[in-house]
């Protein structure tokens, strides 16, 4: 699929203009750090502001194409699967980002998964740090 590879290539050269183009602007985004979703392209292009910023070393080690249900709608979407391979704060994370497409072929609902547990908790930390520092969430309250 045209857009994954086009996904790929602008996550790997941090270009957050060519995101802009592919994604519709009532993304999703399910992120193993929160419960609810990221929603809309604003937010989306701001939380991967911060990725880009988190993620050492980020390097996508594969790719699998066909069809899965969307969360949202239910409705089956044709989708990539991409395989990828990151440090962060010191911790190796092993990942999948799916991506689910509209009929124009942009990235409509989008969900990543990472590994271990550990690498889980270092993400949600720095993520939401940059989120806070980039005015897109509170800080949080002690």
């Amino acid at each position: 699929m045209e857009t994954a590879e086009r996904f790929r290539a602008a996550v790997e050269k941090r270009d957050l203009t060519a995101l802009d183009d592919l994604f519709t602007d009532d993304i999703r985004l399910y992120s193993p750090v929160k419960f609810t979703p990221f929603e809309g392209k604003p937010m989306v292009l701001g939380l991967f502001g911060v990725l880009l910023r988190v993620f050492e070393d980020l390097r996508y080690v594969g790719s699998l194409e066909g069809t899965a249900e969307t969360s949202a709608d239910g409705t089956e979407a044709p989708s990539a699967i991409l395989p990828f391979r990151a440090v962060v704060d010191g911790k190796q994370i092993h990942g999948i980002d799916l991506l689910q497409f509209d009929g124009a072929g942009r990235v409509k609902e989008f969900t990543v998964m990472v590994r271990p547990q550990s690498a889980v908790h270092a993400l949600g930390q720095a993520v939401l740090a940059g989120l806070v520092a980039d005015g897109l969430a509170p800080a949080p309250t002690a």
